[in-house]
């Protein structure tokens, strides 16, 4: 399979951001609310670690993928589709990178306002500040939550695609040759 997609088919290099992407967004949408959840601080910190280590990595995929798309690959063209679902899927592609920015500013903010990551990341994770305390983390709830209902349309409208209209989108964003 190229790099490069062409006019009907992702290429390698945007098949592998875009799911390396989705596995590590949901690991950390999964991270992030069990870390919330929790009362013991050592526990806590240790998803914390993860949490943030997962942050990091989407924020540098996200990265790449602006840029692989700016400057080295173009998109495949769209397939036949009722306007509104054109304009929704565009729509949910660019609030999938706003809520990713604003969850990594607002996980920075938290860490940075906190000090929370000396204490995540030192010897010692037994007094972790209360996250609440600090501005960031009503935006980081709600991009969390948002970033959950973005996925699942995305995920649902794959779906339907691929099992209800049959139209080889879904094939277009895997490996090998799309069916139409």
């Amino acid at each position: 399979m190229p790099a490069k997609s062409s006019n009907d088919q992702y290429g390698s290099v945007a098949i592998t951001i875009h799911w390396l992407s989705a596995l590590l967004i949901v690991a950390l949408l999964v991270s992030g609310f069990r870390a919330g959840g929790m009362e013991d601080a050592v526990a806590k910190a240790e998803f914390l670690r993860v949490h943030i280590a997962l942050g990091i990595t989407v924020l540098v995929l996200t990265v790449l993928r602006i840029l692989w798309w700016l400057f080295a690959d173009k998109k495949p063209e769209s397939i036949a589709m009722p306007v509104w679902q054109d304009r929704a899927s565009r729509a949910v592609h660019i609030l999938f990178y706003i809520v990713i920015f604003g969850m990594i500013a607002s996980g920075t903010g938290m860490m940075m306002l906190s000090g929370a990551g000396s204490i995540i990341f030192g010897e010692s994770a037994a007094s972790l500040p209360d996250f609440w305390d600090f501005k960031p983390r009503l935006p980081h709830g709600i991009g969390a939550r948002a970033m959950l209902i973005f996925f699942v349309f995305h995920a649902g409208a794959a779906l339907y695609h691929h099992f209800v209209k049959r139209d080889g989108l879904l094939g277009r964003m895997w490996f090998g040759r799309a069916n139409g």
